[in-house]
């Protein structure tokens, strides 16, 4: 008896397992789901409107905790000071009024695709121009309700931000741009935002940027005090580094080949005109179209940037060639007014010579007395004739041992002794470079060093 009673309560006990397991196997989580969300979002058991509470409870403010992944940085614009950004943005509260049932661990997490049915921190970018979602092919945006009441809300934006710059070391500079979210409404007495613990702003790896590097970010709060209260405020702090290698090609390279090229005419003979000129003026107007070009892709600012003084002495250098110019033409054209003046004078000279020697000529063929060789004071004829043989018989003039010497070098060269046109030529070839080479000496080394200060 007792062994049958045993038997018939071991079969009704697998019974019940094999009716416990076969219930549980045909189970519809997603039912479960649907009567979860109803129960806690139905009409008139929860109100969006309505704030959750602070932490454990309490009337404090409710903590949102945020972090962000950075997609892609489109571009960054020197002439608006703008850059765009695509991010993941991601919020995370806890409202208690949202908790659950988690069927012994088996439902970890509610998700939404409608952000009105929750409440909503009113976060806004303060520091955005434009800004618009992504619908492709749904809606990037999702909540999660997880059974302990805590929201995750996640959304994928494309932003363009305002980036105020300094531009006084362009293109050597660093720029910070920064991305600001405060509160529009809510004070901080009923809402705080809380950088995420850990890690709280990733980026993509291999980003990569033109004409810019992100050397680093930063993350830092940013609360604002207005005359209706103070409001919580995040901000990332993105420091990008200018790569000077394009510049180095677009710019710099070419304005120094074109103040070399200016110097070519002081190579040229004085009397090529139409070459030198050409060359001058061609030079110039490159020279201002290269600038023209750069000043185009920046704002206009009150301060002198880095990029100003450089195209400004390259401009003033390739202009100072065409001055020389100008000025060996004037020094050659009174060289050669000088050398005319010079010529007439030794024309009249000769003339004169040539009519002593046919007065000298006739009075030798003439009849005169023997005269004594003594001279008397008071003889005009004796005094004029003397005065005439001193002329022809005064020594050379001593040779000048400088012009001696410079005459040693080749015309080519050192033609100095000639004309002030040449000379000018020769001290152009010499100055010119010389300044030049001095001037990117003091600029790289002063631009460079304050470079690594602002570093």
């Amino acid at each position: 008896m007792g062994t049958g009673h045993y038997f018939w309560a071991l079969f009704y006990f697998a019974s019940l397992c094999s009716a416990s397991l076969a219930n549980n196997a045909k189970i519809n989580f997603r039912e479960k789901e649907k009567k979860v969300l109803d129960q806690i979002l139905g009409a008139g058991k929860y109100d969006a409107r309505i704030r959750p509470s602070g932490i454990n409870g309490t009337d404090g403010p409710a903590i949102v905790r945020i972090n962000l992944f950075v997609r892609s940085i489109m571009t960054i614009s020197d002439i608006k000071m703008e850059y765009s950004v695509q991010l993941t943005f991601r919020e995370q509260w806890t409202d208690e009024r949202l908790k659950f049932d988690d069927i012994q661990g088996r439902l970890k997490y509610l998700t939404l695709t409608e952000a009105n049915r929750v409440w909503m921190p009113d976060l806004f970018f303060s520091n955005e121009k434009e800004g618009h979602f992504h619908n492709i092919i749904m809606p990037n945006v999702y909540i999660r309700i997880f059974p302990n009441g805590s929201v995750l809300y996640s959304i994928r934006i494309s932003l363009t931000l305002a980036c105020p710059m300094n531009l006084k070391l362009y293109p050597l500079d660093r720029q910070i741009c920064s991305l600001r979210m405060a509160s529009y409404g809510w004070t901080t007495n009923d809402l705080v935002f809380l950088w995420k613990e850990g890690d709280p702003v990733q980026v993509v790896k291999n980003l990569h940027l033109p004409r810019f590097t992100l050397e680093k970010f930063l993350t830092d709060y940013c609360n604002s005090k207005t005359n209706t209260g103070e409001y919580s405020c995040l901000k990332v702090d993105l420091l990008f580094k200018r790569e000077f290698s394009y510049y180095l090609i677009q710019i710099y390279i070419p304005c120094c080949m074109l103040v070399i090229v200016s110097w070519v005419s002081f190579w040229l003979d004085q009397g090529a005109v139409p070459a030198r000129v050409s060359l001058g003026v061609t030079t110039l107007l490159t020279m201002a179209t290269q600038t023209s070009g750069i000043n185009a892709s920046l704002p206009p600012v009150s301060y002198t940037k880095a990029i100003d003084v450089w195209t400004g002495v390259c401009l003033t250098f390739v202009f100072g060639a065409l001055l020389e110019f100008a000025l060996v033409n004037y020094a050659s054209r009174s060289d050669m007014h000088k050398e005319n003046l010079k010529k007439k004078r030794r024309d009249l000279e000769q003339a004169s010579l040539d009519a002593a020697s046919d007065l000298l000529d006739t009075d030798s063929n003439a009849t005169f007395a023997m005269k004594p060789l003594v001279r008397h004071p008071g003889d005009p004829m004796a005094m004029e004739k003397l005065r005439q043989c001193e002329v022809h018989m005064q020594p050379p003039k001593r040779p000048n041992c400088c012009k001696t010497w410079l005459s040693k070098f080749p015309t080519s060269w050192l033609d100095i002794q000639c004309s002030r046109s040449k000379r000018i030529d020769v001290i152009s070839r010499i100055t010119f470079p010389l300044v030049f080479a001095l001037f990117n000496l003091v600029y790289w080394s002063t631009y460079l060093f304050r470079e690594e200060e602002d570093e």
